[in-house]
């Protein structure tokens, strides 16, 4: 399995490519627009077939390339069940199995951020978490429909009970840091340790974060699977 991990330095967005290397048959996880052309020329370097872009959620911070990459590409564009992207070709269930080839990718509901977030379970062994946890942090809760206690029961009981040894892949990070362990995060998030249910609402409820800047341009796209509305 080739699982390679990729940044968008002006979003701070992790996408994620995932191929069987036997058929090449191959995955991109929440790509991003502004990236299509790099990440076309790695597959095509690799030799993969791209199957299908995969959304962790309705992005606020980037317009999604999945709507560029299917057009060049054939792909399929896949979303979590109940996001509102009527232009996605498939939705995906809580615990419904995604194969690429041989590999395995499972779907975790762990909504909070907002109320269609998915995570997903690479061959048991890899969890990519999207915007619900990051290395020793979370995703805001404070807008698209997002609820702090949401949250706190996902991670606590859908992610926070996977192998310690399951490793961690987060959608963003803003220092530097790539990848973790869930039972690092159980040890060190200093979102989660020390605090219950109603210290972590509490906590969320008062971040006072401003907008992502992209917000306004951002989810209106994603909700046409990347097609940037045409300015007059």
């Amino acid at each position: 399995m080739l699982l390679r991990q990729l940044f968008d330095r002006d979003t701070w967005t992790y996408t994620y490519l995932i191929a069987d290397l036997n058929t090449k048959e191959a995955v991109l996880v929440d790509p991003v627009l502004e990236q299509v052309e790099r990440d076309l020329q790695l597959i095509k370097e690799l030799g993969l077939t791209l199957r299908y872009c995969l959304e962790t959620h309705i992005h606020a911070d980037h317009v999604t390339g999945t709507g560029k990459l299917r057009e060049l590409t054939g792909c399929q564009g896949i979303v979590p069940e109940h996001a509102e992207a009527a232009c996605a070709d498939r939705f995906i269930q809580d615990g419904e199995v995604l194969k690429v080839g041989e590999i395995e990718i499972k779907a975790i509901a762990t909504p909070g951020h907002t109320d269609s977030h998915m995570s997903y379970l690479v061959n048991g062994s890899n969890v990519l978490t999207g915007d619900s946890l990051f290395i020793r942090g979370c995703g805001r809760t404070d807008f698209q429909s997002g609820d702090a206690g949401t949250l706190y029961d996902h991670v606590t009981q859908r992610l926070f009970t996977l192998p310690d040894e399951t490793l961690v892949y987060p959608g963003h990070d803003y220092r530097g840091q790539t990848v973790s362990t869930i039972g690092e995060e159980k040890q060190f998030n200093p979102r989660f340790v020390g605090r219950n249910r109603a210290s972590f609402i509490e906590f969320m409820n008062n971040l006072n974060l401003p907008n992502p800047k992209k917000i306004a341009e951002a989810v209106p796209a994603n909700q046409r699977c990347g097609q940037v509305a045409a300015t007059a």
